[in-house]
C-alpha cells in the first residue's frame, strides 16, 4: 500500500529594524515590532488559521485514516505566542486529536549545523523542549532549516538520539534512485531519511494558481491519480512544504484549500494511506543509504546553500556571527540568547544574496543585499560588543567556562544553604510556639493523688 506523508513548515521571520552605525553602543534592541506583529498577524488571519481549520476538520471527518506532521521553529512559536495565540490553541487542539506529529529543528532556524556542532545541539534540544511544553510530545524525527542535510549534519541527528530526519529529494543526489523509498544516512545507518518529492510538493506550493502552468487547473483526483500510477514497489509519497503556502503563496481565493481537503476521500477511494513521519520510520525499512558529502537543502534550483552563504559579504557575516558561538553557549546569559536566537535566523543572510531566483524574494526594508549586509553587520557589532563587555576577550574560553563554574556552584551551595535556614528557621518557631501551648496544658492537668497508695502500704505494715 502506497503512504502519504504531508507535513508542514511553520516559521516566522523576526523583522530587524533601521540600526545605523551612530546606534552601536547606545541602542541595544534591534526589531522592529510593528512589523513583526503586522506580519504574523497578517499571515495567521490569510493562511494559518484557515488552513489548520482545514486539517482539522480533514481529521474529524476521516478519523485515525488522516495524519499530518509539523514543525515549528522556536522563534516562530515566540512570535505566535506573542502576537497570535490563537494559532497555538489551534495546534493544541490538534495534538490531542492522535493524528498529528510535530518534529524537532534548530530553535533559532538558523544555520549552526554549519558552523558548530554544539551549538547546533543545544538549538535542536531547546526547541524539542518547546514542543513537549506546548504539545506534549518529545520529538523523535527532525528536519534542518529549509530541510539542509549533508551526511555529517545525519550523524549529528543520529547522535541526538532521533530515529530519523526529513531532506530535500534532490536529483543531483538521488541520480537514478526515486525519492518514493525510505533511506538511511550514509554514516549513521541508523538514521532513516525521508526525502521530499520536489515534483508533488512544489505543484502545490509553488504551482497551483499558476494559469500558465501546464498542470493548471490542479485536481486533487487526478493528482492521486498520478500518485496511484507510480511503480507498485515506490510506497512512501513525501509531500512537504511550508504551511504559508495554503493561503499566502497560493491564495485562498485559488480554491487551495478545497484541493487540500479533497485529498483523503481521493486517496482512500485508490487504497493509499496516510501516515506520520515516526510511523513510517518504525514500520517502513531502509533499502540503503543515500551519500551526501556536500550540503543541500530545499531552496533555488541547486538545492544547497548558496543562498545564504554564496557570497563574500554572507560568509564575511556568517563567520563573524558565530565566532562568538562558544562563549555565548558557556556563558548562557538570558538576555543575550534570545537576540542571539534572533540574529541566527536563516533569512537574514537570505536578504544579502544576490542570487537569481525564480522564487520572488521579499528584502523588506532593504533596497538590496548590500544595504541588508551593512544593516546586519551594524546589529552584530554592537552584539558582539555587549558579549564582550560581559565577557573581556583577554579571558579565554577554557578560563571563562571555569569562572562560570565556579560562580554556578558558589551560587548553588549558596541556595542549599538559604534552604537549611529556612528548614530550622520554620522548626524553630514551631519548637517556640509549641512550648506556651505545654505549659497552657500543664497547669490544666489535676494533682496527682499519692495518698490511697500511702495508706495502703501503711495497712499492709500493719497487718
Amino acid at each position: 500500500m502506497k503512504t502519504i506523508c504531508l507535513y508542514f513548515e511553520i516559521h516566522q521571520i523576526i523583522h530587524l529594524r533601521r540600526y545605523r552605525f551612530f546606534d552601536i553602543g547606545t541602542d541595544h534592541y534591534y526589531y522592529d515590532d510593528y512589523e513583526n506583529e503586522r506580519s504574523i498577524t497578517d499571515i495567521a488571519e490569510r493562511s494559518y488559521m484557515p488552513a489548520l481549520n482545514t486539517l482539522q476538520q480533514m481529521i474529524e471527518e476521516n478519523g485515525k485514516y488522516f495524519k499530518v506532521a509539523f514543525s515549528l521553529s522556536g522563534t516562530g512559536i515566540e512570535q505566535l505566542e506573542y502576537h497570535a495565540p490563537q494559532v497555538i490553541a489551534k495546534l493544541q487542539q490538534l495534538a490531542q486529536t492522535g493524528c498529528v506529529e510535530f518534529l524537532a529543528e534548530p530553535y533559532s532556524h538558523g544555520l549552526s549545523s554549519l558552523a558548530n556542532e554544539e551549538t547546533f545541539a543545544l538549538d535542536v534540544k531547546k526547541q524539542c523542549q518547546k514542543i513537549e511544553e506546548l504539545f506534549g510530545q518529545k520529538p523523535t524525527v527532525a528536519r534542518n532549516s529549509s530541510l539542509i542535510y549533508s551526511d555529517d549534519i545525519g550523524s549529528q541527528i543520529a547522535a541526538m538520539g532521533f530515529k530519523g530526519m526529513l531532506t530535500e529529494g534532490a536529483k543531483h543526489v538521488l541520480g537514478w534512485k526515486s525519492p518514493h523509498y525510505v533511506y538511511n544516512c550514509n554514516i549513521a545507518p541508523n538514521l532513516k531519511l525521508l526525502l521530499r518529492d520536489v515534483e508533488l510538493s512544489d505543484d502545490i506550493s509553488l504551482r497551483f494558481n499558476n494559469s500558465e502552468w501546464d498542470g493548471y487547473p490542479l485536481f486533487a483526483d487526478s493528482y492521486i491519480d498520478r500518485i496511484s500510477r507510480f511503480p507498485e514497489e515506490e510506497k512512501i509519497i513525501n509531500i512537504f512544504m511550508e504551511l504559508s503556502a495554503l493561503g499566502i503563496a497560493q491564495p485562498l481565493s485559488s480554491n487551495i484549500l478545497d484541493f487540500i481537503h479533497a485529498l483523503p476521500a481521493c486517496a482512500k477511494e485508490k487504497g493509499i494511506d496516510f501516515a506520520t513521519p515516526t510511523e513510517i520510520c518504525m514500520k517502513t525499512k531502509s533499502v540503503g543509504a543515500i551519500d551526501v558529502p556536500d550540503t543541500l537543502s530545499w531552496v533555488d534550483e541547486e538545492r544547497d546553500c548558496s543562498c545564504w552563504l554564496g557570497n563574500a559579504m554572507q560568509r564575511e557575516a556568517f563567520q563573524k556571527l558565530y565566532s562568538v558561538a562558544d562563549r555565548l553557549r558557556i556563558a548562557n546569559d538570558p538576555r543575550i540568547n534570545q537576540d542571539w536566537d534572533y540574529l541566527q535566523a536563516s533569512n537574514n543572510f537570505r536578504f544579502m544574496t544576490t542570487k537569481p531566483s525564480n522564487v520572488g524574494l521579499d528584502r523588506g526594508i532593504y533596497t538590496g543585499p548590500f544595504d541588508a549586509f551593512t544593516n546586519y553587520m551594524n546589529i552584530l557589532a554592537d552584539f558582539i560588543n555587549r558579549v564582550n563587555e560581559l565577557y573581556p576577550l583577554d579571558i579565554d574560553n577554557d578560563e571563562l567556562e571555569g569562572l562560570l563554574t565556579t560562580i554556578k556552584n558558589q551560587g548553588d551551595e549558596i541556595e542549599m544553604k538559604d534552604k537549611e535556614i529556612t528548614r530550622l528557621k520554620a522548626k524553630l518557631e514551631k519548637l517556640e510556639t509549641a512550648k506556651p501551648a505545654k505549659a497552657a496544658a500543664a497547669k490544666k492537668a489535676p494533682a496527682k493523688k499519692a495518698a490511697p497508695k500511702k495508706a495502703a502500704k501503711k495497712a499492709d505494715k500493719e497487718a
